[in-house]
């Protein structure tokens, strides 16, 4: 079973975020990165089916040189090999450039199954999978919580709305984006990080793989969200005060 991850490389949750003088982006001197934690859990569930079915797991990521860590990083923890299109126009790139270049890489190689995480960390869009699954012309599906791999088909419980869940099955080869807290994720022992040095990691540019990174994506401004408390008094009954509250909890906070 061939299973390639897609994993990004995102500002650490603790880092304090900065933008640059245009305020079209962020300033990432003095920043720390890890790998997006969605990513984390499907890379978590190819090693999984890679220790029932035998296989190989190769972790991908498209974006700038210090990128590589978070290959290493997967490598670590127990993932076969590395592929990095490597190039810094990925910082700033969309979701369908993004998804254009791991496609050229992964369509080289005999791919049964690609995992990715549900969304991003950072941007949080959710795009990137599915996009991929569409240049690739694969069957996917997403907001994966439990895989069942037989032979050639891929039995999948899928999270939806309200509590409620879809079972799908699926031929393969097929792309599945991966809902956090599917597993748990393991760390990456001494002896993974000595031997991830001597596993294979291949880069590519853009220019190898014979596509460009087209500027889609035109941000025009960010800014961080202000910080601001504001105290309010519910009057009424009991009944009154019940139904205020929930409905604040519910439509204004967003919490149930």
């Amino acid at each position: 079973m061939n299973i390639f991850v897609c994993v990004k490389q995102v500002i650490a949750r603790d880092s304090l975020i900065r933008l640059n003088a245009a305020g079209k982006w962020i300033r990432d001197d003095g920043l720390t990165f890890e790998m997006n934690e969605p990513d984390s859990f499907a890379l978590e569930e190819a090693l999984r089916l890679k220790e029932k079915h035998g296989g190989d797991v190769a972790a991908i990521t498209a974006g700038p040189a210090r990128a590589a860590s978070t290959i290493r990083e997967a490598l670590a923890k127990g993932a076969d090999r590395g592929i990095h299109v490597e190039d810094d126009r990925y910082i700033e790139a969309d979701t369908h450039a993004t998804a254009q270049a791991l496609a050229a890489a992964i369509a080289l190689e005999p791919h049964d199954l690609i995992l990715t995480g549900l969304q991003s960390d950072d941007a949080g869009f959710g795009q990137t999978g599915v996009i991929l699954a569409e240049l690739l012309g694969l069957p996917h599906a997403t907001i994966i919580m439990e895989i069942d791999a037989s032979g050639d088909r891929l039995r999948c419980k899928r999270e939806l709305e309200a509590g409620w869940f879809q079972t799908v099955t699926l031929p393969q080869p097929a792309l599945l984006t991966i809902q956090s807290g599917i597993n748990k994720v393991r760390y990456a022992t001494l002896m993974g990080i000595k031997r991830a040095r001597r596993k294979p990691f291949r880069r590519y540019s853009p220019e190898d793989l014979g596509i460009g990174v087209p500027a889609r994506q035109n941000v025009r401004r960010l800014y961080q969200p202000q910080q601001a408390k504001q105290t309010e008094f519910l009057r009424g009954s009991g009944r009154e005060l019940a139904e205020s509250l929930l409905a604040k909890l519910r439509f204004e906070a967003r919490v149930l």
